[in-house]
Order: structure tokens, then sequence, then C-alpha cells
């Protein structure tokens, strides 16, 4: 992977919009689950970043139900998933937001995941990245749709000094799975 000129290893921050969740009535917004569709899909995104060898060493994510169990589903895919910190302040939360709680992901975490999302999700990605490879930031902005994957990558000493325009969008990805 390619990241934008820096000083520091090489971090990646893995974003990932929750699958696709159902509307069941009655039901509060933070308290909706997956849809059949979405269970399907969050084991997908699971193997891709498996498969392109992006796992995380620490997650972050939204408390609303469809993001933890986006989670569960995607870890559910890797050998040993690492560790996770549920944040409330994740749900519904803007880019602004979304980065603080980025800014505070510990130095000795080079691959960080962030489940939560959009529209700040979308907005995060796009304000970070500076450029991508291929058409990637395009797409994201045309759509970042339920499952998909934006990878960022960039050289820093912490996580902290991640900035807008710093980082390179080194992959975008919509994994989808197939139904039995």
């Amino acid at each position: 992977m390619i990241a934008r000129a820096g000083t520091g290893p090489l971090r990646r921050l893995i974003v990932l919009r929750h699958a696709k969740s159902a509307w069941p009535e009655g039901i509060a917004d933070h308290r909706r689950p997956l849809a059949p569709r979405g269970r399907r899909d969050a084991p997908a995104a699971g193997r891709a970043l498996a498969e392109s060898d992006l796992l995380p060493d620490l997650a972050l994510c939204s408390t609303a139900v469809r993001a933890r169990q986006t989670w569960e589903l995607a870890s559910a895919e890797w050998g040993t998933p690492p560790p996770v910190r549920y944040l409330p302040r994740l749900y519904a939360a803007e880019a602004t937001e979304l980065l603080a709680a980025v800014h505070e992901a510990p130095a000795e975490v080079e691959t960080l995941l962030l489940i939560g999302h959009n529209p700040g999700l979308e907005d995060l990605v796009t304000a970070l990245a500076g450029d991508s490879l291929d058409d990637a930031l395009d797409r994201v902005r045309e759509k970042f749709p339920t499952s998909a994957v934006a990878v960022l990558a960039w050289r820093g000493t912490a996580w902290s000094a991640l900035a807008p325009g710093t980082a390179l969008l080194t992959w975008f990805t919509v994994p989808r799975g197939k139904k039995p």
C-alpha cells in the first residue's frame, strides 16, 4: 500500500458502514437489527478484509444494534478478532466527532477499524482522503452504501495527528453476500 508523505509507521483506518438494517415497526432507530441482506453482507465484508490482509488491531463500534451485529458477523470471519470498544458517541456522529474518537486510539494500534453510520462515515472518508488510488474517492463521493469498506493509509506517530487531506484512500469496496 502507498501512503501519503509523512513520518512514522504506516497506519490504516478501515471505515465500515453497518450492513443493511431492518425497519421493524415500533422499534427505536438505535435498536434496529440487521435485515436478512445485512446478515449476508456483514460476513462478506469480514471475508473481504481477511482476504486483503486488512485485519485491524482494534475496532471502534457504534452501540446501535445494527452496527454491533455488523461487527459480530464480520469479525466472526477472522481467526481471532481484535478487541472492540463500543462507543455511544459514534451513533449518528458527524465526521468531526468520528475523527475525535479516532484520535483517541492508542499509538500502538497500526490498523484501526471504525464501524458506524452515514452520512458521518462518508464525510469522514472524503475529508481525510487527500487523494486516492484509481477512482476510489469518486466512488465514495457518489455513494457510500451499507456494508461499504474504505481503507485510508497515512504515516504518523500517533492517531491524533490524522488530519483532513493527509490520508490516501487505498481501497473502496462494497462486499455482498450470496443468497442461500
